[in-house]
Parts: C-alpha cells; sequence; structure tokens
C-alpha cells in the first residue's frame, strides 16, 4: 500500500439496509454506477454483507456497505439479519432503504429509532418511486428514488456527500504536538512479526501526517534509538514507539523530549484514549483465573513471539503475578456479551474505523468490564504510563481521579 493510499479504515463507511426486495441492492448499484451487488426479483439474494471500496463523487474516499434483508427468515435467515445488524457497528452513514410502495415496516422503524439513538447519521430512501401514482409527503432526511429510472440517485449522492464532509475525520495523529520544521523519532522494530518489505499501517499513517505537517523525522529500531538521537543536531519533539519496545526506548529517550507509541497515538485519533485510560488501573486488580480477553482488529498470521497471544500474556502474569485466562480474537470477531471478562486488552485499532472502535469501547462500558489497549496496558505494565501520557495533560488528570 503507497503513503498516499486512503485505507479503509480512514473511508467514510456508508451502509445500505432495508427490507427484503426493497432494492438495496438496485440501489448501491445506482450511486455506485457499477455492478457492486448482485440484484434479482428472489426475495433475500444479498446474503451476506458485500463490501467495496471506492472513490465516489461528489463523496470521496468511501466503504459501500450492501447488507442483507432485515426480515430475512428461518434460522439461517437469522443469522444474516445479525450479520446485517454487526454492520452498525463499523457504519458512519446509513441509508435506509423502504420500498415507496409499502411504506416502512415495524422493522425499517426500529432501524430508524436505533439510528437516533446511536446518533447516526442516516437518509431514508424511499425507492420505485417510478411505481408510484401518489406521492405522500415524506419525514425529514428522506428522499423519493428510483434505481430503476436513476431519479434523484445524484440528489441521493449529493445528500450523503454533504453528510460525509460533517463526518470526516480531521484529526491529526501526532502533528498536532509539533511545530512545523519540528522533529520527531519513530521507533520500529522488525522483527518476524513485521511484514517484509513494507511498514505497518499505524507507522505509514504517522509518517504521512508528519510530511502533511511539514515536519520531519527519523526512523530507527529500538536497538538503534540512542545512537540516533546523539547523531541529531536538536533533539526530537516527541519519540514515537511501537509499544512492545516501550520499556527499552524508555530507557533511551532523555527528560524533556515527549515519549508516546503508535497505539497510544491512535487510541486518541479514534476518540477512545480516555476510556482506555482508565481501563488501565483494572490490570492491578486482576487474580489467578480471572476472564481476559485480548482482541486485535486485524487477521494475520501467528508467528512466534506475537504480541497479542505470547508477549502481553506473559507481561500480564509478571505485572499481577498470577495467571489468568485468555480468549483472543481478530478481525470483525468481537463478542456482543463481555460479562465474563473482567478485562478487555484491545490492539490499537488502526484497521478499524472510528465507529467500529467507539462500538466496541461503548460494549464494555455497557458490560461495567475495563477496557484498555495494548500500548496503555503496556506502558502501565512498564511504570512509564504517566510520562507517555505527558503529552497529553487532560488525560493525563484521569490518572488523578
Amino acid at each position: 500500500m503507497s503513503l498516499n493510499e486512503t485505507v479503509s479504515a480512514e473511508r467514510t463507511h456508508i451502509a445500505f439496509f432495508g427490507m427484503r426486495n426493497a432494492g438495496k441492492s438496485s440501489l448501491v448499484n445506482a450511486v455506485t454506477g457499477q455492478a457492486l451487488a448482485v440484484v434479482s426479483d428472489v426475495k433475500g439474494t444479498t446474503t451476506d454483507p458485500v463490501k467495496k471500496a471506492m472513490e465516489l463523487l461528489p463523496l470521496g474516499p468511501v466503504v459501500i456497505i450492501d447488507t442483507p434483508g432485515l426480515d430475512d427468515e428461518g434460522e439461517l435467515g437469522a443469522l444474516r439479519v445479525q450479520k446485517a445488524r454487526e454492520v452498525l457497528a463499523k457504519t458512519d452513514i446509513a441509508v435506509l432503504v423502504v420500498d415507496a410502495g409499502t411504506g416502512p415496516s415495524p422493522q425499517d422503524q426500529e432501524l430508524l429509532a436505533l439510528f437516533q439513538e446511536r446518533k447516526l447519521p442516516h437518509i431514508a430512501a424511499y425507492n420505485k418511486a417510478d411505481l408510484l401514482s401518489q406521492r405522500p409527503n415524506l419525514p425529514e432526511n428522506s428522499l423519493y428514488v428510483s434505481a430503476k429510472t436513476g431519479e434523484n440517485v445524484h440528489q441521493l449522492k449529493e445528500k450523503l456527500g454533504a453528510l460525509v464532509g460533517k463526518t470526516a475525520n480531521q484529526k491529526a495523529i501526532v502533528s498536532d504536538l509539533l511545530s512545523p520544521g519540528e522533529m520527531a523519532v519513530l521507533v520500529t522494530p522488525i522483527d518476524a512479526a513485521a511484514p517484509k518489505g513494507r511498514m505497518i499501517l499505524p507507522q505509514q499513517q504517522t509518517m504521512r501526517d508528519l510530511l502533511d505537517a511539514h515536519c520531519a523525522f527519523a526512523v530507527c529500531q529500538p536497538e538503534e534509538l540512542a545512537g540516533t538521537l546523539a547523531r541529531l543536531a536538536v533533539k526530537p519533539k516527541v519519540v514515537v514507539t511501537d509499544s512492545q519496545a516501550f520499556g527499552r526506548v524508555a530507557k533511551d529517550v532523555p527528560a524533556g523530549v515527549l515519549l508516546t507509541s503508535f497505539s497510544i497515538l491512535f487510541a486518541r485519533y479514534k476518540g477512545s484514549l480516555p476510556v482506555l485510560t482508565q481501563g488501565a488501573a483494572a490490570l492491578s486488580r486482576l487474580k489467578e483465573g480471572d476472564q481476559v480477553l485480548i482482541s486485535e482488529g486485524c487477521t494475520h498470521h501467528r508467528q512466534c513471539g506475537d504480541i497479542g497471544t505470547v508477549k502481553l500474556p506473559g507481561w500480564i502474569e509478571d505485572f499481577t503475578h498470577c495467571k489468568p485466562r485468555y480468549r483472543f480474537t481478530s478481525g470483525g470477531e468481537f463478542p456482543e456479551d463481555l460479562g465474563e471478562y473482567k478485562l478487555v486488552v484491545h490492539c490499537g485499532g488502526c484497521m478499524l474505523n472510528e465507529a467500529e472502535m467507539q462500538s466496541r469501547v461503548r460494549r464494555a462500558q455497557r458490560a461495567g468490564v475495563p477496557i484498555v489497549n495494548y500500548g496503555v496496558a503496556i506502558a502501565q505494565m512498564h511504570g512509564i504510563l504517566r510520562r507517555s501520557l505527558e503529552a497529553f495533560p487532560e488525560i493525563l488528570a484521569l490518572l488523578d481521579q
């Protein structure tokens, strides 16, 4: 992936929901201008969510998601409906496709109420308008469309474009900590888990953020940090490290230089750092046999020395002097019910969009289960959490509450 390519986690996720045969897939195809979804007159043609990252004018870089019908039947149908509802966790903007001839179903009304409860930007598109002899007035955030004739499809895209502008993430990753011309040092271990020939996504995005802000950076491995700092003519403003090297890196970073991790930066970027910081205290309360969920937002081949399944459990046991029980999840797998866990330890979430990361954090809060991420947890267990948060005084204050 190139540095200027927009990754899915940074694209606005627009999901189309509705009943079977409301014309969701046909409308998705009309909006995107391509045969993204299979369509037919047979109810339930869409059996699983269909997702496509694309550039769509006037919306820009987006992910379009077509979902199964909310009224699917039978045991398999119930699983499809569950999959459709799971898409809500990653949705930035929702389009409810209603059959204009029959009007909103009870499931449609339930979904609209859920959008409003979650304050999810949404539009109700009354499809098959070409078949109506009369058109009653529609509620706010609604319009008549026809996927068949193309009527008002452009207007729907314009409305979506306006919502995309409101939901776009304009926050900085790290550049707001520096002034133009100042320097950062990025510490990136290259070990067996590092992808061959490329940098991992958080490192790429951090570099691009610094370049966009006209800041310079040096990149090195942990064992090269002391030498790199000694060769710089001026002290860097901040050192950002991969979380697994926190302990070693902290020893080489002099006072007066901010220290943090990619994981902590991305927790702040996705809006979940306050909750994750407060969750760090739960590490000290773990007891023998407590259930801990360790979850990663991406899927990758587990290797010897894997941070999630090997290093984190080892650090937790060294820190707590006990042996909890662990469950490991990755990718889209994240339990709906977290009640059995004493702690959730989550990765930095670079592969998840902000909506999905926030959804996971809210799920833990609803269950009353503390949640912490890799960077915060590792800093806590190495005794450097306060130092790793010095750049964010408002977050640091949470540790004193």
